[in-house]
């Protein structure tokens, strides 16, 4: 039986495979600290659950239109214009399941057969999925971590072809927490106008920014910027809402919009209905859990960091956003343990996993194979004993 080469041509995302093997140990009674899992640790926020339960009871269980019920589209409208200085109509908003839902859908709307979209690399692991399942073609550019894994226009262009359809940004970003600045998102804005390029700029971590930092939407520079650039949001990350499935995405592209929305209709249909009505809550709704949270992850990055930078033959750049740190393997590569040769991040997980009982993401899976990432979306406790024993793993690699 020939099944589809597109799919068989798809990898399962090392992410979830990760967790899912800490989770099978945990299940038999091993101590496993987990580091690879991308969601809060912290329970959604009573008012939310609340509103969904509330919405139950009211009956608010059956379809809505495909792209979102008026309310909470009229809720994103707000938090635009509130946090980022951007009016959009409710007819360039739509809810999707998920913000990995509305990059897939805009990845279908805007690429034909070989189009292709630059990806910065480290990336987060499903983007080159999202476009090969789209017919496009990820196009790679390796950032250097002396910039904190951010590219260049300079860079941009040497990737630039006569099929290049679409720049792809994270910022914040997943894997490596690094976030553009202002003036370096107008100069993409420009580079975008200038090739005619559409601008995928995916937001979720928004929210979780530590310092003096800031965050700013690509879409905010202009209005040719506005028009080009389709914005990647949701709730998930900064409300503790990973499991309600909630993501969005504005553009002021309106046909864009439409299109994204004609490929739901065919797929998913609507989001989950009592799900809306707890994100609007979420984004109208008093936001002192999510500062507390951001206060919490701003206190184990610091330790993190910290920590780390104490390990001999270990070391990592300081994460302005996310809850994420990528650590420097390389000067660990090439050594054994317990007579094992340590040849790549792929190795060092699982020698680390199998030895120490502690599950971290391999590099490779982001496209750096030197490097692992480690999430601090987990309590102090675990984070302090985990590092723990990735220091102890590795002063035993001789």
């Amino acid at each position: 039986m020939i099944l589809s080469k597109k799919a068989e041509s798809i990898s399962p995302s090392p992410t979830l495979a990760i967790t899912a093997k800490a989770k099978e140990l945990k299940s038999q009674g091993i101590d496993v600290i987990g580091f690879g899992v991308g969601e809060p640790d912290f329970n959604t926020p009573e008012n939310i659950q609340e509103a969904a339960i509330n919405a139950i009871k009211k009956g608010y269980t059956k379809y809505t239109a495909t792209a979102g019920i008026n309310e909470l589209k009229e809720a994103i409208v707000e938090k635009f214009q509130r946090d980022n200085s951007l009016n959009y109509k409710l007819n360039q908003v739509i809810v999707s399941t998920g913000a990995k839902q509305c990059l897939a859908n805009a990845f279908q709307a805007v690429l034909n057969p070989g189009d292709e979209v630059i990806v910065p690399v480290p990336y987060w692991v499903s983007y080159p999925e999202l476009i090969q399942l789209a017919d496009g073609v990820p196009v790679f550019l390796n950032t250097k971590e002396e910039n904190d894994f951010k590219f260049t226009v300079a860079e941009l262009n040497n990737c630039l072809t006569s099929k290049t359809k679409a720049i792809l940004i994270n910022s914040p970003s997943n894997p490596t927490g690094s976030v553009y600045t202002k003036e370096e998102l107008h100069e993409i804005a420009e580079f975008a106008k200038i090739n005619d390029l559409i601008i995928i700029s995916d937001e979720i971590y928004e929210k979780l920014i530590y310092g003096d930092f800031e965050h700013v939407s690509t879409a905010s520079f202009s209005e040719d910027a506005f028009n080009r650039t389709i914005v990647i949001n949701g709730v998930s990350k900064s409300y503790a809402m990973t499991g309600w499935r909630i993501g969005y995405a504005a553009c002021g592209n309106a046909e864009i919009i439409k299109l994204m929305t004609n490929i739901q209709s065919h797929t998913t249909s609507n989001p989950n209905s009592i799900a809306q009505y707890a994100s609007i809550e979420a984004l109208n709704g008093g936001q002192d859990t999510q500062q507390q949270m951001i206060t919490e992850f701003k206190k184990r990055r610091e330790y993190m960091v910290d920590r780390i930078s104490k390990i001999e033959n270990l070391s990592c750049i300081n994460p302005k956003g996310a809850f994420y740190v990528m650590i420097n393997i390389s000067k660990v590569l090439g050594k054994e343990y317990n007579g094992i040769k340590i040849n790549d991040s792929l190795k060092f997980g699982e020698l680390l996993l199998n030895n120490e009982n502690v599950a971290v993401v391999p590099g490779i899976a982001f496209g750096v194979d030197n490097y692992i990432r480690l999430s601090y979306a987990t309590s102090m406790e675990n984070i302090e004993k985990g590092l723990d024993r990735i220091a102890k793993f590795v002063s035993c690699a001789k």
